[in-house]
């Protein structure tokens, strides 16, 4: 039996949002797709934002509704766009983070190593067009950049894609940071196409500009903040060191299908085998895996033997945060060691498990790559100009990789 194609979704960022393509409505009421109800879009943002509880779910709505609102705009300006065109665009951006993982960035490569979400979204995707009979072959075209209109899969993916006009809005009315609000409606306003490039019309240049400053801003206030860099790294060393139990032998109780990655019985091999009925397997195991199993999961391990599991997850759970310090260069070896060396006495581990208590890396952040894909500008005389070239004001900070190094560690061990 169909569904109704007469659906309407209420959301707190876009309103009213009408379902009106029957391929959509069953995109969204599938399985693997339901799973984004239980993906939390920010990962442990909510540690450091309380709002900041939005889905994967809403997200993929969101830039539904704003493709959709795009494609009426390039039509309307002579831009020749087929139905069965306008309804593959707006399935690929619907699919285009159905690969995402529990807590979403946080933890790409933790639960499946070796294989991206994007390389997810993908798998997912065939997989779905082998349910539905090759329905979405052209949106998959699109999704990968092979069908003919580029301009179709910029709308999906570019630096000024439906992805990131949502995301940006929709993490700013979340999170309450007011630098991410951009004008969405006004830049779709301004789209339209030339050469078979997305570009901006020039009275939509002062929303570009405040949209990659925005872009930046959030990234630094919100995605890479220091109190969540490090929740996120203690989250990998903890499911790392259960990992490592696991494979020594130890009983490592989990919630769910979450057994099967950590002592990685599904592993990126699985994902990409040959064999329909594996891939599918493991698909299928990967989307009843979420948020929920891994918060379960790590309450339970608050009681473990291991005095790092046990530790590492009390923590997180209790939001005991490891100290973060932040740096323009590397933290010194002598620094790192004499760290470790604090946390061996404070926690009775050895040096080697030291590492799960002294965290360091590195953060990278640039708000516009024109080496990726350049935003183009279209003058009244038909000319282009790269945004940087059109701009009255300098955007070079915003193109510049800018690195932070970071080191984490409890704080207990300095005062103890």
């Amino acid at each position: 039996m169909k569904s109704s194609t007469n659906k309407i979704v209420n959301d707190p960022v876009w309103g009213f949002i009408e379902l009106n393509s029957q391929l959509h409505i069953e995109l969204i009421e599938h399985p693997y797709f339901q799973r984004l109800r239980r993906i939390k879009q920010l990962g442990l943002s909510s540690l450091v934002y309380p709002g900041a509880n939005h889905t994967r779910f809403e997200h993929a709505i969101g830039t539904m509704h704003l493709v959709r609102s795009a494609v009426d705009v390039l039509k309307k300006k002579g831009n020749k766009i087929t139905p069965e065109e306008e309804e593959g665009v707006i399935a690929a951006l619907l699919l285009h983070d159905i690969g995402h993982g529990p807590f979403s960035h946080a933890l790409e490569q933790s639960i499946v190593q070796g294989v991206s979400h994007e390389e997810l979204s993908l798998i997912f995707m065939d997989e779905l067009n082998n349910q539905m009979n090759g329905r979405l072959s052209m949106a998959i075209e699109i999704f990968l950049n092979k069908y003919h209109k580029n301009f179709l899969h910029q709308l999906v993916s570019s630096q000024l894609d439906m992805d990131r006009l949502d995301f940006l809005k929709r993490d700013s009315f979340y999170s309450g940071v007011s630098e991410g609000v951009v004008s969405s409606e006004r830049i779709i306003q301004m789209l339209n196409v030339k050469n078979d490039q997305l570009v901006v019309e020039v009275k939509g240049i002062y929303s570009v500009e405040k949209f990659l400053i925005a872009r930046r801003l959030m990234y630094w206030q919100v995605y890479l903040h220091k109190t969540v860099i490090s929740a996120e790294f203690m989250m990998i060393k903890l499911l790392q060191r259960a990992s490592d139990l696991a494979s020594s032998g130890q009983e490592v109780p989990t919630v769910g299908y979450l057994t099967l990655f950590l002592n990685k019985s599904i592993t990126a091999n699985e994902f990409h085998s040959k064999d329909l009925k594996v891939r599918k397997s493991a698909i299928d195991h990967f989307t009843y895996l979420d948020d929920a199993d891994l918060i379960c999961t790590i309450k339970g391990w608050m009681n473990h033997p291991d005095p790092i599991l046990s530790h590492l997850s009390a923590s997180l759970i209790n939001r005991k945060l490891f100290k973060i310090k932040l740096s323009t260069t590397p933290f010194s070896a002598s620094k790192l060691n004499n760290l470790k060396e604090l946390s061996v006495d404070t926690f009775n581990i050895n040096q080697e498990e030291a590492d799960f208590f002294v965290i360091d890396g590195e953060i990278t952040n640039n708000a516009y790559n024109a080496e990726v894909g350049s935003i183009q500008i279209l003058y009244k005389n038909g000319k282009l100009k790269e945004i940087k070239e059109a701009s009255d004001i300098n955007l070079e900070g915003l193109t510049k990789i800018v690195r932070k190094h970071f080191l984490c560690y409890p704080e207990e061990i300095l005062t103890r």
